[in-house]
């Protein structure tokens, strides 16, 4: 029966749609928490609701009331893997440079 289950997935593959990811736009993150990691930078998560976000990347951190602060993207990380990049629909912890948890 893993037969039936592998070409079931297969049919919802063909009947389903992806869904349009907006990766030509600017990169922006729905950020949902932060935590800091001693040594290494300030880490973000949340989904990339906009754009395509790198390692080395420039980022601008934008939050209530505050002023901008830029930083520079040093790691990218889904489920526990680095990834090169993170698209738009992806859900990621970006690690940023030089940022407190408290900005």
């Amino acid at each position: 029966w893993c037969d039936k289950i592998l070409e079931l997935m297969d049919t919802v593959d063909e009947y389903i749609e992806l869904p349009e990811r907006d990766t030509d736009k600017p990169f922006l993150l729905a950020v949902e928490d932060v935590f800091s990691i001693p040594g290494r930078g300030t880490v973000a998560t949340g989904r990339v609701e906009q754009g395509v976000v790198k390692k080395g990347d420039e980022v601008e951190i934008l939050g209530r009331g505050k002023k901008p602060q830029k930083s520079v993207v040093t790691g990218i990380r889904m489920f526990n893997t680095d990834l090169p990049e993170g698209p738009a629909g992806y859900t990621v912890g970006v690690l940023c440079r030089g940022v407190e948890r408290s900005s």
